[in-house]
């Protein structure tokens, strides 16, 4: 029997070597042995860093599953966002109220490898988005909006999609091998912020515009390979995408109310309309490679 676990196909042989090395290096750590799978795949993404994170997940839920025991942890994991302290911001929330045009010449900044201003955008987050924020998963970015005198404006955060969405899929049109293989050509819009005291018309779907016509590029030089198409899901009892679909993006349906990880379908969560943007016209051919 096989089965997909972190976009790799598993089966019986898959799962005897990696106990095999676990029962032959006992004193090695997670990490150890999650770098030495990586590396015996040859598992490594498209800049060539080997897939240390993933494997290391892989692993983990390999033993949830109960396919293997792994050694006793050696220290207690912590997120980066958990390690560094993130200080308390005195935000300017005064009333910003002017049309969009007034605002004058607005910065945009890709700031995912920017420590300060990443726990800036982390600070925000965890304070003023209904969701808060515990970090980022997988390949991510974070962006920033500020105006010319520096105020914070409004940040987003770009991250892991949905394993699988059947909306999502059924309007690319890809098989599972093809969404196995090209899942990483894709980016979710997990959180979008506009700070609090902002009452700016437009703004969003200026934002967002203005963000997605650099993703692809920002993507590319950090992580080596681009992104053709963008998703997000906006909550139904909360919003309707007024911002979204000014900037063009459309809705192909809703979720059935599940997380990612309810695989026994026991899970209750708020249904949310599925928005996707398409940042290569080719998406459709390019995903079902």
């Amino acid at each position: 029997m096989t089965f997909t676990l972190q976009g790799r196909e598993l089966g019986p042989q898959d799962l005897g070597f990696i106990r095999q090395l676990i029962s032959e290096h006992p004193d090695w750590s997670r990490w150890k042995l999650s770098k030495a799978l990586c590396q015996a795949w040859n598992w490594r993404n498209p800049t060539g860093q080997l897939k240390d994170m993933a494997g290391r997940t892989l692993l983990l839920k390999l033993q949830q599953r109960g396919h293997l025991q792994l050694p006793a942890r050696r220290q207690v994991p912590a997120s980066r966002m958990r390690q560094t302290r993130v200080e308390s911001v005195d935000w300017d929330q005064s009333c910003l109220q002017s049309p969009l045009r007034a605002l004058g010449s607005l910065e945009v900044a890709e700031v995912s490898q920017d420590r300060s201003q990443r726990q800036q955008v982390a600070c925000a987050l965890k304070e003023f988005h209904y969701l808060g924020f515990a970090g980022a998963v997988g390949e991510n970015l974070h962006y920033t909006v500020r105006s010319d005198q520096g105020r914070l404006l409004a940040c987003l955060v770009f991250g892991s999609v949905a394993w699988k969405c059947q909306s999502r899929d059924a309007h690319i049109g890809w098989s599972a091998d093809q969404r196995r293989r090209n899942l990483h050509l894709l980016t979710n819009n997990t959180r979008f912020l506009i700070l609090p005291g902002v009452r700016v018309p437009h703004l969003a779907s200026w934002v967002l515009g203005s963000v997605c016509r650099r993703l692809s590029c920002d993507w590319q030089a950090k992580y080596g390979h681009p992104i053709h198409l963008v998703e997000t899901f906006v909550e139904q009892q909360r919003f309707v995408g007024t911002s979204y679909r000014a900037a063009n993006w459309i809705c192909v349906g809703s979720t059935t109310g599940r997380t990612r990880q309810d695989r026994d379908r026991l899970i209750q969560a708020p249904v949310k309309d599925v928005f996707l943007y398409a940042l290569e016209g080719r998406f459709r051919e390019l995903l079902c490679a």
